[in-house]
């Protein structure tokens, strides 16, 4: 059933969707098996020359269309929006944050995304670590930039889902309950989780049934929506092995280094964040247990400057958005060598400022943050990490590697 763009009024033809009671969904399932008000009056009440043997025909054909709707539809759960039902796997997928863009990669679906934030920047970003999996290829350059989304623009695009939270979408301006709604109806439904990111309190409206997921968990509920369980355990095992290895050689907690991250477009603005608070924008850290050098003195996003990290004194720095293609990486650390304050830090004399690439990570930049981390954080257990100022992630010699790239590779290109 073709949705006409120029009338808000059609349900999706791909999938419908009921959560906190807003939407019919016998509404939205009598509109998408093709049942207007008056093609029902004239197959129902047609009685002039053959029409009721015809009508009679065309009714079994069309029930026995929908039964094979019914049998191929499936559903999937997640906070806020509860249970969604599709009547067919996603191929195209509007995202806001690029957790949900990297899950919906993960799964097969990279050359789908229709949106996300910071398209350009974060194409670059996430290259430096694609090109470290065999045969796969990422381009997520010149597409709609999502930040703060516009109405039409998600008409326009007509993605078979809204891989993006509602309850932070009614955050920006010009958005409210209803045109989330609106969305959902008519053109597909929104099926993402954002504020678990650090456990941030939703709007009055949505707290009802908020739930906060650890990355792995989003994903596995991300996957189902796509019907694409066989990927997921594929790289939830991967993962699994890869937490295994951490915990087997993880060495005791009083012989960890201290460690604050930081992230800084220049050394004037220099914004520190916490590395084992709640929130998968720590999954990453929080399962390498380094100690905080703030000793949590310092909340996450807090502007800081040298005299404060001296006085906390880390062993290891580690630089978010160092991993970026745009970043001069060797000028921040000279940036720090040169300052007077700043070269009596440890971790500047020790040579350990490490780049990071990002907090909102999904799964597969989280497999290549753990290993690029515990090799940052604990060298002599995990195996050095090079001396990165430019370029893709490095090539970390085979005997070093803590996941297997190629498995990786595959699951994503669908060779299971």
């Amino acid at each position: 059933m073709a949705r006409d763009d120029a009338v808000h009024g059609t349900p999706t033809r791909r999938a419908f969707a009921k959560y906190g009671g807003t939407v019919a969904l016998g509404g939205l399932l009598a509109g998408c098996t093709g049942g207007d008000g008056a093609e029902s009056d004239s197959s129902d009440g047609d009685t002039t020359g053959n029409g009721s043997a015809d009508g009679g025909s065309a009714d079994a054909s069309e029930e026995s269309q929908s039964e094979d709707d019914a049998a191929a539809s499936y559903t999937a759960s997640i906070a806020p929006m509860g249970e969604v039902t599709f009547e067919s796997p996603p191929e195209t997928v509007f995202t806001r944050l690029t957790h949900h863009a990297d899950m919906a990669f993960a799964l097969g679906r990279g050359d789908g995304i229709t949106a996300m934030h910071a398209p350009d920047y974060y194409d670059g970003l996430w290259n430096q670590y694609v090109e470290r999996l065999p045969g796969v290829s990422l381009d997520w350059s010149g597409l709609y930039s999502s930040w703060e989304p516009d109405k039409e623009k998600l008409y326009e695009l007509d993605s078979d889902i809204h891989l993006a939270d509602p309850a932070w979408v009614t955050q920006v301006e010009g958005w409210d309950r209803s045109d989330v709604d609106e969305i959902a109806t008519n053109v597909s439904p929104w099926f993402g989780n954002s504020l678990s990111d650090r456990h941030q309190e939703p709007a009055d409206e949505w707290a009802h049934g908020y739930e906060y997921y650890g990355l792995w968990e989003q994903f596995e509920r991300v996957a189902e929506a796509f019907d694409e369980r066989a990927r997921y355990e594929a790289l939830a095992a991967v993962h699994e092995d890869l937490l295994s290895t951490i915990e087997d050689r993880l060495p005791p907690e009083s012989e960890r280094p201290t460690a604050v991250m930081i992230a800084a477009a220049d050394i004037e603005s220099i914004y520190a964040y916490t590395l084992s608070n709640p929130g998968f924008l720590t999954s990453h850290t929080r399962p390498l247990g380094p100690r905080d050098a703030f000793e949590g003195s310092v909340e996450s996003g807090t502007v800081v400057d040298f005299e404060t990290i001296l006085e906390a004194d880390p062993d290891v720095i580690l630089y978010l958005g160092g991993m970026e293609p745009g970043t001069d990486m060797a000028g921040r650390r000279t940036a720090f060598e040169e300052d007077a304050v700043s070269s009596e830090i440890t971790a500047v004399q020790n040579d350990r400022i490490h780049p990071q690439g990002a907090r909102y990570q999904g799964p597969i930049l989280n497999l290549f943050q753990l290993e690029m981390t515990a090799k940052q954080l604990y060298p002599d257990a995990f195996g050095a990490w090079p001396r990165y100022e430019s370029g893709p992630y490095p090539e970390i010699p085979a005997s070093e590697q803590l996941f297997d790239r190629q498995r990786v590779a595959d699951v994503i290109n669908g060779d299971l």
